[in-house]
């Protein structure tokens, strides 16, 4: 299914942009390939709801006004600090003729006879991995079936991977994706619900540490001066 998304061509810059985004709309730039920087905006609602979607490792036709559509990724976007609302978004038109590299999401599918039978809990040291592709072949995200993983020993690694013709991961054939912890026991999870002990005695406050180290100074300097007055 190809994903499009309708834009209009920009000529607000600068500060002024902040007047889009009370309208609803995002400033965006598009870049790449034979094409001279364009500044464009989107409807936010109009994008989020295609980003959900899309993510950062889908093709995209992007219609700019009523010229032809152009292949695009979704290639960067700064986000609003507080409200994490998207303030830009830059998109890259692709060559259709050369590769490229995309992050793409790992979709963890079936189920692992040790989680369900014996109470394993699932670790996913990483949930996404960098392929190299002809724009044709991108795909949005990558299977994962771990019905494979029967005991806590069992791992699931890149090379064990069923990769897509056309696909190349860029990663370590022997990464662990996913694997199987055993499940606490009672006594561990005790442990870490107990609250230390605290013995007051031994507690020590920096003030009483002054203050006895003071006193042990004031009790030397009196005996070093009883000293000299009956030497005297």
């Amino acid at each position: 299914m190809t994903l499009s998304l309708n834009v209009k061509a920009r000529t607000v810059t600068g500060g002024k942009v902040n007047s889009l985004r009370y309208k609803g709309q995002i400033p965006a730039v598009v870049y790449g390939h034979g094409l001279k920087n364009q500044n464009i905006t989107v409807a936010a609602l109009e994008f989020n709801k295609l980003f959900k979607e899309a993510g950062e490792s889908s093709l995209v036709d992007l219609k700019i006004d009523d010229k032809k559509p152009i292949q695009v990724l979704i290639h960067d976007l700064q986000y609003e600090p507080v409200k994490h609302t998207i303030r830009h978004i830059d998109f890259y038109q692709v060559n259709v003729t050369e590769k490229i590299t995309a992050e793409v999401k790992l979709k963890f599918v079936g189920e692992s006879p040790v989680v369900k039978g014996q109470g394993g809990v699932l670790v996913a040291p990483i949930t996404k991995v960098k392929i190299e592709c002809l724009p044709k072949d991108l795909i949005h995200e990558l299977g994962v079936d771990i019905s494979s993983l029967k005991t806590f020993d069992d791992t699931i690694r890149i090379k064990d991977l069923i990769i897509p013709t056309g696909i190349e991961i860029l990663a370590v054939i022997d990464q662990v994706i996913v694997l199987v912890e055993a499940p606490r026991s009672e006594e561990e999870i005790k442990k870490l619900e107990e609250k230390p002990e605290e013995k007051v005695g031994e507690v020590k406050t920096i003030k009483e540490e002054v203050a006895k180290e003071t006193e042990t100074k004031e009790e030397a300097t009196e005996s070093g001066k009883s000293a000299k007055s009956d030497s005297a």
